[in-house]
């Protein structure tokens, strides 16, 4: 699943629209009991070819998939794999096409999607299936997956997914060389205030921007906003805002620090994507970068450019401790048409050799706690350790995995609606917004 996906509104509403009343009670009642088991051999069983859906379709994503891929065909030759890659505007096609085809009845055998929160919008409907016994009794599955992505993998405590990987979303990139250059000492920025002075002292001192940013899609606002919430407010208050209880003036108080950043911003970040504003961290042109850690994917697929030398990064100012997370998962579909084919993918992608293929690409961390770690980067080690060490682990909000999807639709209409300008009456208004935002 790419990062920058856009809302996803399956709910059982969602389907009484789109297939009519009888097209949703027949989806609901033809669900193979929900219980993930076939013979995967024709007949009952279903068909042997495993149908996957996912949005990796270039770069480092395409390339962690493909991989994986390998190991499974290597594993499971028996599978015939017809593997198809929908790209386009973030995932919109993707959430099109499964969208589409749930209410059609024509699942596929499974699709990457976000876990937690943003799996309620398929059980809730009754469309995905329980693997707790064909798939997660495996392979020492529930000893070895740490327990935040597998709580994950059952939003309404039923296991329906396999999460693959760990995103850190709560990283501060930066050029050294830069930051050296305009006599800055990221040892000292302890707040997310002292970054403010920080990225002040870049452009007194230095020709290039403080603070790399895109604006163009309101998750990246939103991903900043909770890097910024929880070194202000802290974990303790930002669980409170994903149970829809917080208040609004620590939301407001880190949008007004947004503004502060804003100063610094790029002048052209309305209208670039995460991936040019990060091209600045490559090319000298900023010196700070937020961004979940697929940004050091493509640091590392950039000749010359090695890690604590040319790019570095630091643990969000006041979010110490923690590991914010966003993570992938597979999903089974519960009218599967391969059920036997399913859970051959389902048990190999939660496998260790399935998560080392898959992360050393990503740049991302494997959610087992038994991987070996002597294939993965330096930068993803350091990252490990982080995540081992950490006191909480806060999942992301602009990618569902803390809230269900009506709500953050309605968080990204709040900050497209109203944080169009910088400025304490756009905080103002836009953290009344987040705060109604759960009035669903």
């Amino acid at each position: 699943m790419t990062e920058d996906n856009t809302d996803k509104t399956l709910s059982r509403r969602h389907y009484l629209t789109a297939a009519g009343a009888t097209g949703v009670a027949a989806l609901a009642g033809c669900a193979n009991g929900g219980s993930g088991s076939g013979d995967g051999e024709g007949g009952s069983g279903g068909s042997n070819e495993l149908e996957i859906l996912h949005g990796w379709t270039g770069g480092d994503g395409q390339a962690a998939f493909q991989s994986m891929l390998e190991g499974f065909e290597e594993a499971y030759p028996d599978v015939t794999v017809n593997d198809k890659a929908i790209g386009g505007g973030g995932n919109t096609s993707l959430n099109t096409r499964i969208n589409v085809r749930l209410g059609n009845d024509n699942p596929s055998s499974s699709w990457a999607d976000w876990p937690g929160k943003n799996l309620l919008q398929f059980t809730e409907a009754g469309l995905l299936g329980d693997i707790e016994e064909s798939v997660w009794s495996q392979n020492d599955m529930k000893e070895a997956y740490v327990s935040g992505p597998q709580q994950a993998a059952r939003p309404d405590g039923t296991y329906v997914a396999v999460p693959t990987n760990i995103h850190r979303m709560n990283n501060l990139f930066y050029n050294p060389s830069v930051v050296e250059a305009a006599g800055v000492d990221v040892s000292a920025i302890e707040t997310p205030a002292d970054l403010t002075d920080a990225l002040a002292q870049v452009e007194e001192n230095t020709d290039a921007v403080g603070m790399a940013q895109s604006t163009q899609a309101p998750w990246t606002t939103i991903d900043l906003w909770a890097a910024v919430y929880l070194g202000q407010s802290g974990w303790d208050t930002y669980q409170e805002f994903m149970a829809g209880e917080a208040e609004t003036g620590p939301i407001a108080d880190a949008f007004k620090t947004i503004n502060a950043y804003s100063e610094y911003f790029n002048s052209d970040a309305g209208t670039v994507g995460w991936q040019e504003a990060n091209n600045l961290i490559i090319d000298g042109g900023a010196a700070f970068f937020h961004q979940g850690d697929w940004a050091a994917g493509m640091y590392a697929g950039t000749d010359d450019f090695e890690y604590g030398t040319d790019w570095d990064q630091i643990t969000f100012p006041g979010t110490e401790g923690l590991y914010s997370i966003n993570m992938d998962s597979w999903v089974y579909p519960a009218n599967n048409p391969s059920p036997a084919a399913t859970e051959k993918w389902l048990t190999y992608v939660g496998t260790t050799d399935a998560q080392v293929r898959f992360n050393t690409h990503k740049g991302s961390i494997p959610p087992r706690s038994d991987v070996p770690m002597d294939e993965f980067s330096e930068f993803q080690t350091n990252q490990y350790s982080d995540f081992q060490d950490s006191t909480a682990q806060p999942p992301s909000t602009g990618h569902g995995l803390a809230t269900t999807p009506e709500v953050l639709s309605n968080l990204k209409t709040a900050v497209s609606q109203h944080y169009s300008e910088f400025t304490d009456s756009a905080a103002e208004a836009t953290a009344q917004a987040f705060v109604g935002a759960f009035d669903t």
